[in-house]
């Protein structure tokens, strides 16, 4: 059952994106997976001791060294002629794009047979809400809150799918807790693979974002709806998109978040244009069929 190998009784917040998404990372992956995970929210919510959520084994690192652990635990099972356990690396957006980044890197370069998930809600969230390079452009946070001289964060996200894609790995994929199934199946689908694997999931984090905790999966699916989002894999360079945005504007996934809600008409258009054009980047890499 899903929730055998992530149990009941761990202290997520209400609709908290990392349970869902790790619940259904570990229903794809099974009970022959071990599990690294960097200190992140998934962290605190599953292993506060003596207890711990997990029914796999599962190794709790620092901040930055999720992949490295990952790495060396891949190493182990190999020389112990276990090359058929599953091996997981799970952290969230600053534990990837920002402090973790190098021994991701260093993961991917090397080639380990490892799946890393950064399961992504756009700040520094398990530690006061602080900004990350994943955080969106104009979005409140505890260190960019907006102002008279200030908007918000002032960038836009880093692509973090597209810089894993960039050392040659086989499989990189976008997945969204508000789409469990596309997630389940780019889980499975990755672990078929040997090497390298690296799947990237926007997970919206109520507390963080400021909506209602009922709102989870609404607000992730408003995401990809309005192409702020958007669900794709590139296996072997090439990029095939798994759903695309309904004609949805970003205003209606930007109103429903408090983060936002300083924004005037004009930034919103602005995140619009980036928006659009991201689209039509996307839109022409897949027709191209060219690998990155």
């Amino acid at each position: 059952m899903m929730t055998d190998l992530f149990r009941k009784g761990h202290n997520a917040c209400a609709g908290c994106p990392a349970a869902i998404a790790i619940r259904n990372i570990m229903q794809a992956a099974g009970p022959n997976t071990i599990v690294s995970i960097a200190t992140s929210c998934s962290e605190i919510i599953s292993t506060q001791y003596p207890r711990t959520a997990w029914g796999v084994n599962c190794v709790h690192c620092a901040f930055e060294n999720a992949a490295a652990v990952a790495s060396g635990i891949e190493k182990a099972m190999k020389v112990r002629g276990r090359e058929d356990i599953n091996i997981i690396a799970i952290a969230g957006d600053g534990g990837t794009s920002d402090i973790g980044l190098q021994a991701l890197s260093g993961m991917l370069e090397r080639g380990h047979n490892v799946l890393y998930v950064c399961y992504d809600n756009e700040c520094y969230a398990n530690t006061g809400i602080q900004r990350s390079s994943a955080t969106p452009y104009g979005a409140w946070t505890t260190t960019s809150p907006p102002g008279r001289l200030s908007i918000g964060n002032e960038t836009f996200k880093k692509p973090l799918a597209e810089i894993a894609a960039a050392h040659k790995i086989p499989y990189v994929a976008t997945a969204s807790v508000a789409y469990p199934d596309d997630l389940q199946r780019k889980v499975k689908k990755a672990l078929s693979i040997r090497g390298p694997k690296f799947i990237h999931v926007q997970a919206p984090c109520p507390i963080a974002w400021r909506f209602d905790s009922s709102m989870t999966v609404s607000v992730g699916r408003l995401a990809v709806e309005t192409g702020m989002w958007v669900l794709y894999e590139i296996e072997n360079g090439i990029l095939k998109i798994n759903q695309r945005p309904t004609g949805k504007k970003v205003e209606e996934y930007l109103k429903v978040q408090g983060r936002f809600k300083h924004l005037k008409p004009k930034d919103i258009e602005k995140i619009q244009k980036r928006v659009d054009e991201d689209w039509k980047n996307y839109q022409e890499w897949e027709k191209a069929e060219v690998k990155l």
